[in-house]
């Protein structure tokens, strides 16, 4: 039996604002096969911490916690706003479920984001670079992470390998979709489905 991909999985992307579904299947290639969300492989939930999360969104997280649903949280607007990923984790945190946070973001010098870090093996996905190159981290970055990491691993340890295909473990994934960040990463774990 094949594994799934990325063309054949159906997936569900809800949002706060009408377009930013279509966005982000633009943004994953247009290969997103928008199925309706009762009958979809993944969902995917898109929060702009400027906007917050409304009560239907938050009612069609709910809406799948009975069929375990594998979610991913995937935190757009990062370049809008005062607003960052971990107010739309804290959010997130509060009104779905709880989350984890496998890569978090790195800023350039004026500010803007610029690389993810894995909070699994600590490496560094520079999107600044095209194609983004990928690294060890620095002694600095390591240290400024180290609870995080730990915090991480111990969840992962918890939930299991495969807490997320079994809508049990729900990543929240930084994007900016004008500069693709972290779109990679949203395919790799549809991917593993």
């Amino acid at each position: 039996m094949s594994t799934p991909s990325l063309s054949t999985t159906r997936i569900h992307i809800f949002g706060h604002s009408s377009a930013l579904p279509a966005e982000i299947a633009h943004a994953l290639g247009g290969l997103c096969n928008q199925s309706t969300h009762s009958e979809c492989d993944v969902a995917i939930f898109a929060v702009n911490p400027a906007h917050g999360i409304d009560s239907e969104t938050i009612s069609q997280w709910e809406a799948l916690n009975d069929s375990l649903v594998p979610r991913l949280l995937v935190v757009t607007g990062l370049d809008e706003s005062e607003a960052d990923f971990d107010d739309a984790v804290l959010l997130a945190n509060r009104v779905f479920d709880q989350t984890v946070t496998p890569f978090l973001v790195l800023h350039d010098d004026a500010g803007q984001a610029c690389a993810l870090i894995s909070l699994q093996d600590l490496t560094i996905t520079d999107y600044s670079t095209n194609p983004p190159t990928h690294r060890d981290s620095d002694a600095e970055h390591k240290t400024l992470v180290s609870e995080f990491h730990e915090e991480y691993l111990e969840t992962l340890s918890m939930m299991g390998e495969d807490g997320f295909a079994a809508g049990l473990l729900f990543p929240a994934i930084p994007v900016w979709l004008d500069r693709n960040i972290g779109i990679d990463i949203v395919e790799n774990y549809i991917n593993r489905l």
